[in-house]
């Protein structure tokens, strides 16, 4: 989460979104640009942790579920 925050770009590279840190690295090149991009990260990584969440529920779901 940390990482998110103060080098976002690299939040998303590090997760295998390689255009995406680009785009996220030229928007932070900026000073106005940092903030929208820091939170873009953060709001990035908490939906890949929820998305994780959710499919491992749904798989533990149907395997009780037979």
């Amino acid at each position: 989460m940390l990482l998110a925050i103060l080098l976002p770009f690299l939040s998303f590279i590090l997760r295998g979104k390689i255009i995406t840190g680009i785009i996220c690295l030229i928007l932070q090149i900026t000073v106005i640009g940092w903030l929208p991009a820091a939170i873009w990260a953060v709001l990035s990584l908490n939906n890949a942790r929820a998305e994780r969440r959710n499919e491992k529920l749904i798989r533990t779901i149907k395997e009780n579920r037979y």
